[in-house]
C-alpha cells in the first residue's frame, strides 16, 4: 500500500515540477522546480528498486544543475537586496516546502522498506536474485558494450563540436610554440656565467 501511495505521490510531483520548469519566467526559479522534479524523479527510482540510478540522478543531475544554477546567478544581473528581502518574504514558503521533502524522504524510506514495487517483467537476461548494481555492470560491458562505448563518443563528438563552436580568435593574444618547446634543448634554456663579486647581472 505504502509503495502505491509513494509512486503516486512522487510522479505527481515531477509532472508538476516539470510543467513549472518550462512554465516559470524566473529562470532560476525553472532551476529551483527542474531539481524538485530530478528528486522525486530518484524517489521514483528506489521504489521501484533501482537505488543506483536513483544515486546518479541526485549526484550527477542535481550536482550539475546545482552547478548551472550557481552559472545563472555569477552571469544575470541580480539584486541581492531585493534578494534578501524576497527571502524573509517566502521563508513560510520555504519551510513548508522543507517539511513537505522531509515527508517525501520519510515515505520513500518506508516504502524501500517495504519492498520495491515488483515489475511484471524484466527486461534484461540477469537473474533476478542479482543486484540491480551488478546487473547494470554486466548489461553494460557485456551485452550492450558497443552501445555504452557509441554512447561515449558520440558525447566525446558533442564536447569537441561545443570547443570548436565557441572558440573565438583574439588579437594580441602570444600562443605557445609547442614544437619549439618540445625541441628545445638544455643549453638554449641555461646559461652558466661566471659573474664577478659586486657586480650587477647582465641581462
Amino acid at each position: 500500500m505504502i509503495q502505491a501511495v509513494a509512486f503516486y505521490l512522487f510522479a505527481a510531483i515531477v509532472v508538476l515540477s516539470a510543467a513549472m520548469v518550462i512554465t516559470a519566467r524566473n529562470p532560476v526559479h525553472s532551476v529551483l522546480w527542474l531539481i524538485l522534479a530530478f528528486f522525486n524523479a530518484a524517489g521514483l527510482m528506489v521504489i521501484v528498486g533501482a537505488e543506483f540510478i536513483a544515486m546518479l540522478l541526485v549526484i550527477v543531475y542535481v550536482g550539475a544543475v546545482a552547478v548551472l544554477f550557481l552559472f545563472v546567478v555569477m552571469m544575470l544581473d541580480i539584486d541581492f537586496a531585493e534578494l534578501r528581502a524576497g527571502f524573509v518574504k517566502y521563508l513560510p514558503i520555504g519551510i513548508v516546502l522543507a517539511v513537505a521533502l522531509a515527508a517525501e524522504i520519510l515515505i520513500g524510506v518506508g516504502a524501500w522498506s517495504a519492498g520495491g514495487i515488483e515489475l511484471s517483467t524484466r527486461i534484461s537476461p540477469i537473474d533476478a536474485a542479482v543486484p540491480n548494481i551488478e546487473a547494470i555492470g554486466r548489461l553494460l560491458y557485456t551485452r550492450y558494450l558497443l552501445v555504452f562505448e557509441g554512447a561515449g563518443l558520440v558525447l566525446l563528438v558533442a564536447m569537441i563540436g561545443a570547443i570548436v563552436l565557441t572558440h573565438r580568435e583574439r588579437t594580441g593574444v602570444i600562443k605557445q610554440n609547442i614544437a619549439r618547446q618540445v625541441a628545445r634543448r638544455s643549453k638554449d634554456a641555461v646559461r652558466k656565467v661566471n659573474q664577478p663579486v659586486g657586480q650587477g647581472v647582465e641581462l
